[in-house]
């Protein structure tokens, strides 16, 4: 009897709901974990580190990886070709699934990571585009995946070390969008963003929920806009005490 080649059983078992992102880890043939998302017609299935598609661009853990190790001889004139363009897209488009799948299955480091390697490839990008248009088709999505990347890292540090940490890592994510908003000469546009608005209501429900005002952080910055040096120093030592301990 030939082996069969189709996943009936696997879709027929997991039915695709619409407007949501459906995800699960499982385990392969090999014991190894692997992702998989449900899609309309079937299923993506994707690796849990480097690569989602497992491949080895040139040996390299990513393509990203290779495209590092390719320019260290041309340094800034390195330019990207077409084809080394199309390698690009394929992988943004690879971690944009996997990054989705470890939000939904509130896997946030996870997801952090992703979104930092996306984060990273767009700097790239930006470095060593051919045209202004390509780099423009890839800056369009940063807002996007930089509003993941401080979601993922704001409820990973909540889980791990409390509101307050988690409020930090939000105010640190707005401040990079106010920086994006001033590099395209959009600033006025910060207040009224979509992304922007949801990071400051859910830095509002934190607040709100587990009861904190203002942070260390936002503490020593409102000390040295006043010229309160002394308290200015006490909360940098009680900081720095807080970060030795999570670390």
């Amino acid at each position: 009897m030939s082996r069969r080649k189709d996943i009936d059983d696997l879709l027929s078992e997991w039915a695709f709901q619409p407007g949501e992102v459906m995800a699960r880890l499982v385990k392969a043939a090999d014991g190894r974990d692997v992702l998989q998302m449900r899609v309309d017609m079937g299923l993506l299935q994707m690796e849990v580190s480097g690569r989602p598609d497992g491949t080895r661009p040139s040996g390299a853990d990513t393509y990203f990886d290779y495209l590092l190790s390719a320019v260290i001889q041309d340094g800034d004139a390195f330019v990207l070709t077409a084809p080394q363009c199309a390698e690009v897209d394929r992988e943004f488009v690879q971690f944009y699934h996997r990054r989705i799948c470890w939000l939904a299955l509130r896997k946030f480091r996870e997801a952090t990571k992703d979104a930092d390697h996306t984060l990273a490839l767009m700097d790239f990008v930006k470095r060593h585009s051919p045209n202004e248009q390509w780099t423009l088709s890839h800056e369009q999505y940063r807002p996007f995946v930089l509003f993941h990347r401080v979601q993922a890292a704001a409820l990973g540090e909540l889980e791990e070390h409390g509101a307050e940490s988690a409020i930090g890592e939000i105010n640190r994510g707005l401040d990079q969008f106010r920086h994006i908003f001033e590099e395209y000469e959009v600033a006025e546009k910060f207040d009224d963003d979509e992304l922007v608005g949801r990071l400051m209501e859910l830095q509002k429900s934190l607040r709100e929920h587990y009861h904190v005002e203002r942070t260390l952080d936002e503490r020593l910055a409102d000390a040295v806009a006043t010229e309160q040096y002394e308290l200015a120093a006490q909360l940098r030592d009680e900081i720095a005490h807080r970060q030795s301990r999570h670390h």
